[in-house]
């Protein structure tokens, strides 16, 4: 068993043998723009390790690993038109660089991309891998589009926010790691325990992004928190401030979502008053452990040696207790 950072290394050695024609430019450009402006390739590298945990060898699943990567990279350029995003890693976005027809186009290519990777697999394996590839593709538009929705509606409870995130962010994780189980020939049912493993882990990951987002250090986590306050984006924090608020400061709360001009430091700090107050940050670090927990369960039941688990379980420590 290898370090997760090994894993990257093969996926980053690999990106830079795509050879794409070099016309139209326009359409092939943008994709390799986006495919080295950097990423932690997180989710490329788990299905090597799981293909790796039940002892195939790294380079077989390959194939899925880089299946994974492009359809992320797909997913992002398109989510960063919706969300009118200027930056991707410190770059300008697609869009922005060259413009939104374009992203759309390239974006439409690397999704077909994705799956001309993913039937470079042994032909026995490519119907159950396009099975759950397919079902993977489908919940995390699904989990976009919801995404959009909630920014419409007050109408959205932490359930609702969960099942979201459990789509647009979790389901991909689990993935992941399934795909790379699945080119070892590995049990379904072991092939479930470490999709519910990733899909539990993604949760807690992005509950962790939320919490950060608030109470991050500046200097660790490289920009001024209250990103999320200012967009009014309706994350846990918020949810569960609603929830348990008094109407005195659910009116406060709905006011400052309401208002369109404002002081951007007296809204973040009003808002976080409110949050200190209902001791927010207890209930989310409740419900980060509650998810890890899952994650844990999972990887526990799986029948495999401590040893080979490691790798995955320096992984969750290392997600769950970052501080960017």
């Amino acid at each position: 068993m290898q370090s997760i950072k090994a894993y990257q290394d093969v996926i980053r050695q690999a990106l830079t043998q795509f050879h794409f024609p070099e016309e139209p430019s326009n359409l092939y450009k943008p994709i390799n723009y986006l495919l080295n402006i950097g990423g932690k390739r997180i989710r490329p590298s788990l299905t090597l390790l799981a293909a790796d945990m039940f002892g195939a060898e790294v380079s077989s699943a390959l194939p899925s690993a880089l299946a994974i990567e492009v359809f992320h990279n797909f997913s992002l350029m398109h989510d960063d038109i919706m969300d009118k995003a200027p930056l991707r890693r410190g770059h300008d976005t697609v869009h922005e660089k060259w413009n939104a027809n374009t992203a759309i186009l390239s974006g439409d290519f690397m999704l077909i991309h994705s799956y001309t990777l993913l039937a470079k697999n042994p032909p026995e394996l490519i119907a159950p891998l396009l099975e759950v590839f397919n079902k993977t593709a489908a919940e995390v538009c699904i989990g976009q589009q919801l995404d959009m929705d909630y920014e419409k509606t007050q109408d959205v409870t932490i359930n609702d926010y969960v099942e979201m995130i459990r789509l647009k962010t979790a389901v991909l994780i689990g993935t992941a790691l399934q795909l790379g189980a699945m080119v070892a020939h590995a049990e379904k049912s072991q092939t479930e325990l470490i999709y519910q493993y990733g899909v539990n882990l993604g949760i807690a990951f992005q509950l962790q992004d939320d919490l950060l987002d608030a109470y991050g250090d500046p200097l660790k986590f490289g920009k001024q928190p209250g990103g999320d306050i200012l967009e009014n984006k309706k994350t846990y924090l918020l949810l569960k401030t609603l929830e348990l608020a008094n109407e005195e400061d659910q009116r406060e709360i709905i006011s400052w979502l309401q208002q369109t001009e404002y002081d951007p430091s007296k809204k973040i700090d009003a808002i976080m008053r409110i949050y200190d107050k209902l001791k927010i940050k207890e209930y989310i670090n409740d419900e980060i452990r509650e998810y890890t927990h899952r994650a844990f369960q999972a990887l526990d039941e799986i029948a495999l040696t401590k040893e080979k688990k490691v790798p995955l379980l320096q992984l969750s420590n290392e997600l769950l207790n970052r501080t960017k």
